[in-house]
């Protein structure tokens, strides 16, 4: 028992050692990497859902919430609840790490580099909203294959031989989804639909970054895709602009524990990382540059001396 007890101790020591060698920027990445992923896993079937009501609206819409929960189960099974979820774990992940990680960096390099800013609610937007557009611009094609691995539906072999699965390109996976999305449009094809957009202002821009997402699978070859505008206006006249809040109430529904468990994890991870709380860390970053500038004088100091 004494050895096994040891043992814990000398591993306990060597992983504090590992936490307290890390920086705090990569402690940062860790926990909100964490939380992102974790957060997104347990409202993945509320998200998929979703994605199907924005983009197979004839399919899923007359069903309701519960009803396309019930079809999913039959035809897919429990695993059906969570297709695309790999992609979007592997999105989320970098992009929550980014995202915690730049707000908390942004805010260091704001509050340093202006210090009469004030620290209240408008250095968060602004540090918010920095960190907000350089994740997305980093992670958009994972947000693009998720979607469109989410929007493939399996169905029973009978029922595949008429209608939209005939017609549909099926991707094996994640990087069978990257491969074909790429040599059909090239680099500009990983970033189609105005993520940053959708991911700043409202909802039916989110619908019509999705429906541009899976024009390709719901068109057929000839047919000429659409950019943003196009898009909207045809979702408004032939859909009807209620299309354009579908899957709100589900948005709803999911934002809250989503948002609530991303930042308990962010918290625990932090506290379990023993990243500084802002005011410390931002006293350590000061300090530390205080002491760089304070290190670099004295070589100019000799030849002041020197001088008659």
């Amino acid at each position: 028992m004494g050895e096994k007890s040891d043992e814990r101790e000398k591993k306990g020591l060597v992983l504090n050692g590992l936490i307290g060698e890390m920086p705090v920027f990569a402690k940062e990445l860790v926990a909100g990497g964490l939380a992102g992923g974790f957060a997104k896993t347990v409202v993945a079937p509320l998200e998929r859902v979703k994605i199907l009501f924005q983009t197979r609206r004839n399919e899923f819409h007359s069903l309701g919430l519960s009803g396309s929960f019930t079809k999913i189960a039959k035809t897919e099974g429990l695993l059906g609840f969570y297709r695309g979820n790999g992609a979007s774990v592997v999105r989320i992940v970098p992009y929550a790490a980014l995202h915690y990680m730049a707000y908390e960096e942004y805010r260091r390099w704001i509050i340093l580099g202006f210090p009469d800013v004030g620290r209240g609610p408008v250095l968060d937007l602004v540090a918010g909203s920095f960190a907000g557009g350089t994740a997305v611009l980093f992670t958009y094609p994972l947000d693009l294959v998720r979607t469109k691995l989410a929007y493939q539906v399996v169905e029973p072999l009978k029922r595949s031989v008429e209608g939209l699965a005939m017609r549909e390109s099926v991707y094996k996976g994640i990087r069978d989804c990257f491969s074909k999305t790429y040599k059909e449009a090239g680099v500009r094809g990983l970033y189609r639909g105005a993520g940053l957009l959708g991911q700043t202002f409202t909802y039916p821009i989110d619908v019509v970054r999705r429906q541009m997402q899976v024009q390709r699978l719901s068109t057929s070859k000839s047919s000429e895709m659409k950019g943003t505008m196009a898009t909207l206006v045809m979702i408004a006249q032939t859909q009807g602009w209620k299309q354009l809040f579908s899957g709100l109430s589900i948005n709803y529904l999911k934002v809250v524990p989503s948002v609530a468990i991303g930042f308990t994890v962010y918290d625990v991870m932090k506290a379990f990382l023993q990243v500084p709380p802002r005011d410390e860390s931002f006293a350590e970053v000061a300090a530390n540059r205080r002491n760089n500038q304070a290190t670099s004088l004295p070589s100019s100091q000799p030849l002041s001396q020197t001088q008659p």
